[in-house]
């Protein structure tokens, strides 16, 4: 499901900038905040001029990394860590809590369009910078400020059954589709590489030789796992997909004046939710749909709880 990566990396690229240096940083704006499990004293002096590079004869000390860090992203990772309190502190007051299963049932449901758990985290490392614990905790803190944000919006079972009968559409699993592709110029490039192709030549390798591609010609044409209704993938390609049984290669078919050939890689079909789980999912996002926006919730819990950016170096 490539338009769900393609909306985590657009969600992540601020975060992408941040998150990987965050630790380093955080240290120099709020040297008392710690782990649970440890109990670290502020940087020292020494620390701050420890040297962790060198150029030619430049030393570059840790408090000239942790000064440029703060300059660049301070503001940031400060908001984020009083947005989070307050959202804790709401939370605590209101009794309001998540569970370890949620928030893994969370991470599972991110983790659709992903060839499994491995690569949905290194997916979040290489493109949002999150360790899988930076993203349980990110999930944590979010689906607290949902059940805040929802807490007095009320939603009757029969509303909730309504919507489920009159948009079964959204509620249907597609199968998903692992595709490779080869791109040609004509007709007749197209027949040579089908005539090498039943004479044993590996479609990846003819991928990388002769595809048009640019975006998957140096993966073999790997197109990864999509949804068999995917609106980023173009339909003559579903179309052929669909038609295809495991290991199969279609005919050639036209594709934006070029003309393309795919190969059916694997086949899967998603498991369905259980009556409740749709049931309560579905009274939560129309619940959302009635609350205010989740950052106005988070601009008058500032208000309520006081919270303030107080060195003007990290603004106001």
């Amino acid at each position: 499901m490539r338009n769900v990566r393609l909306l985590w990396g657009i969600i992540g690229l601020l975060f992408a900038a941040v998150a990987a240096l965050s630790f380093i940083a955080m240290r120099s704006v709020f040297p008392h905040v710690e782990s649970e499990n440890r109990n670290n004293p502020p940087s020292s002096s020494s620390e701050q001029q420890h040297i962790v590079a060198v150029v030619g004869n430049k030393q570059i000390t840790a408090g000239q990394l942790q000064s440029n860090l703060n300059a660049r992203y301070g503001n940031d990772i400060l908001n984020q860590m009083l947005d989070q309190e307050v959202v804790r502190l709401e939370a605590e007051q209101l009794e309001i809590k998540v569970s370890r299963s949620e928030i893994d049932n969370e991470l599972k449901r991110m983790q659709q369009g992903y060839d499994g758990e491995a690569e949905f985290y290194k997916a979040m490392k290489d493109q949002l910078g999150m360790t899988k614990e930076q993203l349980r905790e990110d999930v944590y803190y979010r689906l607290l400020l949902e059940k805040i944000a929802i807490k007095d919006v009320p939603v009757r079972d029969e509303w909730v059954d309504e919507y489920i009968r009159l948009h079964p559409e959204e509620f249907k699993k597609p199968a998903e589709l692992k595709i490779q592709q080869i791109i040609v110029g004509n007709q007749e490039q197209a027949n040579k590489v089908l005539d090498d192709l039943k004479k044993g030549a590996d479609f990846a390798g003819l991928a990388k030789d002769r595809s048009l591609d640019d975006a998957t010609r140096n993966s073999g044409g790997d197109l990864g796992w999509v949804e068999e209704n995917d609106p980023f993938v173009p339909a003559p390609v579903l179309k052929a997909a669909k038609g295809l049984k495991k290991g199969e290669v279609s005919k050639p078919f036209e594709l934006a004046g070029k003309y393309a050939m795919i190969k059916l890689n694997d086949r899967k079909e998603q498991g369905g939710e259980t009556a409740d789980g749709l049931h309560e999912r579905v009274r939560k996002e129309l619940a959302l749909r009635e609350a205010a926006p989740l950052p106005e919730v988070t601009r008058k819990l500032r208000e309520k709880w006081k919270a303030q950016i107080t060195d003007p170096e990290f603004g106001t």
